[in-house]
């Protein structure tokens, strides 16, 4: 097997030597010998910048739910008041990302308007590359939002279903009071009839009394289920809005998938005319040739028949 010799050092000696013989001097000649220590960063465009930033904002949404996850999904850690208010920075979150994606493909547009010359054909093909490439940055993006709000909307079910299961025994306590004190009334009746003879007024009072609480609490129980019918509605709205853009954001990717697939298909296909024109200038310039090659032939030959003739 042959050895690898590191050629590293004849590189920098030629590279140090052509510079000497430029002209350069000491401090131009140590920058560039510096330079191959030490690399330069590479400098973003703003189209990575801003991706970059959208990633950022979408990596940190999913560390808020991930910190708030229990707090939202267990209803004895915080209240009612604290998880709408978690549900609302969520909103705002996903908001905030869809509208830096929208800003990206609107960028992508602008980019492919411009590289379209005339009757619309792209005569860059490194650009078509570009463009291919922010699409995917975009489908990549719109990708990671859509799974971090699946992952919301069934933290949402869960909340949802906990608050159902939360009310449903209310409802049964309504109920049961009603029969118990309707049981409890008979068999007292023959009571409070046997102890009305002997203490008519103090009993009416006391039952009196009785009614009011019962009522009070009837009335309570009443306006507890309607808060809870009121939250289940709520609930289920804000559920709905929420399946509904996770829909678009899943329909806005599969239509970002599709214009990728595009681009790549309109990279291939400018290729393709790139190779069809370099062969018909090829052939132009070899019959351009032929034809001269012909003409100074006939001329030749009619000069030759004349001075032989």
């Amino acid at each position: 097997m042959a050895k690898i010799r590191d050629r590293t050092e004849d590189f920098k000696d030629a590279v140090r030597h052509i510079a000497v013989s430029l002209g350069y001097n000491e401090s131009k000649l140590a920058a560039i010998m510096a330079s191959f220590i030490i690399h330069k960063p590479r400098q973003r465009s703003s189209f990575m910048k801003a991706a970059l930033k959208t990633l950022e904002s979408v990596g940190a949404l999913e560390q808020f739910m991930s910190k708030h996850r229990k707090d939202y999904v267990d209803l004895h850690r915080t209240t009612e008041r604290e998880r709408d208010s978690i549900e609302h920075e969520v909103t705002a979150f996903i908001k905030v990302c869809k509208e830096q994606i929208d800003i990206l493909k609107n960028s992508i547009s602008d980019d492919e308007e411009n590289s379209k010359g005339w009757l619309g054909i792209r005569t860059d093909n490194s650009n078509a590359d570009t463009i291919a490439h922010k699409h995917g940055v975009v489908l990549i993006l719109s990708e990671k939002l859509h799974s971090v709000t699946a992952r919301f909307d069934q933290l949402r079910a869960i909340r949802f279903q906990d608050t159902i299961n939360k009310a449903t025994p209310r409802r049964k306590l309504n109920r049961v009071p009603k029969s118990s004190s309707a049981d409890i009334s008979k068999p007292n009746n023959s009571e409070i009839r046997e102890l009305d003879e002997l203490q008519p007024q103090p009993l009416s009072v006391q039952q009196q009394l009785l009614d009011d609480e019962t009522r009070a609490l009837q009335v309570e129980l009443t306006s507890l289920l309607d808060a809870v019918h009121q939250t289940e509605t709520k609930m289920v709205e804000m559920s709905a809005l929420n399946h509904l853009m996770s829909t678009h954001i899943l329909q806005q990717t599969q239509q970002i998938e599709h214009l990728y697939d595009q681009a790549v298909e309109a990279t291939t296909n400018v290729e393709l005319g790139n190779k069809e024109i370099s062969k018909a200038i090829q052939r132009n310039s070899s019959s351009r040739t032929f034809l001269l090659l012909f003409l100074f032939v006939l001329t030749f030959s009619i000069l030759f028949l004349d001075w032989y003739g």
